[in-house]
């Protein structure tokens, strides 16, 4: 892989906070960001050198970006594939395709981690309302459906507890496919962030503690303790294992539930995820600059945490009207993302607090 010097254009695939922070984490290297994303509205063009806003299937101005920028990335998963496949042959893209496809589909997420032989909830693929039938009949209740597409914070699930449920829960996700996935019986929830470099080389965050609110993050604590302690190990190796697989480049995210026999996988994110958030002033290298290290051929940096506990709150709708009293605390970092509409269930930003 070729070291790209700062001076160079890093192409950033969305426009989001991930993408804001991405872009931050890229100018203090020395590097410019282009932007391509297909919402005029992008809070990580207002960071960025050049904004491309364009369909993700326009074919002309996706080669008029790859044109423009040495190396691209993306923010989040939920893009099409079969639109962007074509930049891979003009310009290197980190993480590869093959990170992306699987993480975006639930169902091949799920068979990926059983072909690594990593332990899942009970799951059962869902076509139509008769085999989601099927697959209640085969998991049992309580369940839940999810999309295998396009899910995120609590988008696209159902739960079932009742029969009544059952009946009403593939016209509740749109008639989509979906995965059904039973119910596991856990004490924490918790996330692995790792990088990974083009050469094997991989470096870990502290395992987060996630509480989740709604089906939306709303708290991570590092160091990890108890339960969540005792299986951060295991939980690396199957990341690293996961990310070795995919031949990833750049962070790689995998939740967990900590349940009694061990760690459970989740879900997994090719990208950098919002229990990191807490690595910007809590860790010697931040999840986005390492990224950044790890898409320009650098050598990547030490993750090792910063004072003896960190506490990452998101701010989710009006709780970024608090910015005030936030800023009043001396060991609170307030990062607000610069989205200009407040709305029930929308990041608006962050704040890490830090006892040294």
């Amino acid at each position: 892989m070729n070291v790209l010097k700062p001076g160079s254009t890093i192409g950033i695939i969305g426009g989001g906070q991930l993408g804001r922070m991405l872009a931050v984490a890229a100018a203090q290297l020395g590097y410019r960001c282009h932007i391509y994303a297909p919402e005029r509205d992008s809070v990580a063009a207002e960071v960025s050198a050049h904004f491309t806003c364009a369909p993700y299937e326009d074919r002309a101005s996706l080669e008029r970006f790859a044109a423009a920028i040495d190396v691209a990335t993306y923010e989040f998963e939920n893009l099409p594939v079969a639109a962007l496949a074509p930049l891979s042959a003009l310009v290197p893209v980190h993480p590869g395709f093959a990170s992306l496809e699987t993480a975006q589909d639930r169902l091949a997420e799920k068979r990926f981690m059983g072909d690594l032989g990593v332990r899942t909830a009970p799951w059962h693929a869902v076509s139509d309302q008769a085999s989601l039938e099927q697959a209640v009949a085969e998991i049992g209740m309580p369940a839940i459906l999810k999309t295998r597409f396009f899910g995120y914070d609590g988008k696209g699930q159902v739960r079932l507890k009742t029969d009544a449920d059952v009946a009403t829960a593939w016209d509740a996700i749109g008639a989509q496919p979906a995965v059904l996935e039973g119910f596991v019986d856990f004490e924490a929830e918790f996330s692995i962030v790792m990088c990974r470099a083009a050469d094997g080389e991989c470096v870990f965050w502290d395992a987060a503690t996630n509480v989740h609110r709604e089906g939306i993050l709303a708290t991570s604590t590092v160091p990890p303790a108890g339960i969540v302690a005792a299986q951060a190990d295991e939980a690396r190796a199957i990341a690293r294992k996961a990310g070795d697989a995919l031949g990833h480049v750049g962070v790689l995210t995998l939740e967990f539930f900590a349940a009694a026999d061990g760690p459970v996988f989740n879900e997994m994110a090719p990208r950098v995820h919002n229990s990191g958030h807490w690595t910007i002033e809590g860790a010697l290298t931040s999840q986005f600059e390492n990224h950044i290290r790890a898409v320009c051929g650098l050598p990547l940096g030490d993750t090792a945490l910063v004072g003896r506990r960190v506490t990452m709150d998101n701010l989710v709708g009006a709780e970024a009207e608090g910015w005030q009293a936030i800023l009043s605390d001396p060991t609170a970092h307030l990062h607000l993302y610069g989205k200009d509409e407040i709305r029930a269930g929308r990041k608006m930003g962050h704040v890490t607090r830090l006892e040294i």
